[in-house]
């Protein structure tokens, strides 16, 4: 199961569980659409170099059972800065 990472981890902008802007590496490593096109070398993962794909959506009435994260995660990218 996805653990839906709730920010970019570039520019810390939401990503809420129903993002439709939110693209994730094999890694689940988290960036906003924005942050790919225009940031990332290639628009790949900096962090495992992988490629970045739109983050599935999970369903409204299964995230009561198998919430979010709500743990914000950001690296010191030099590009981020």
């Amino acid at each position: 199961m996805l653990t839906l990472k709730p920010n970019c981890e570039c520019c810390d902008r939401d990503l809420p569980p129903q993002s439709g802007e939110a693209r994730i590496c094999s890694f689940e490593c988290t960036f906003c659409a924005d942050c790919v096109a225009t940031r990332l070398p290639g628009g790949t993962c900096p962090n495992c170099g992988g490629e970045l794909v739109k983050r599935p959506v999970r369903p409204a009435d299964r995230l009561g059972k198998f919430p979010a994260s709500r743990e914000r995660v950001r690296k010191a990218h030099a590009f981020c800065s």
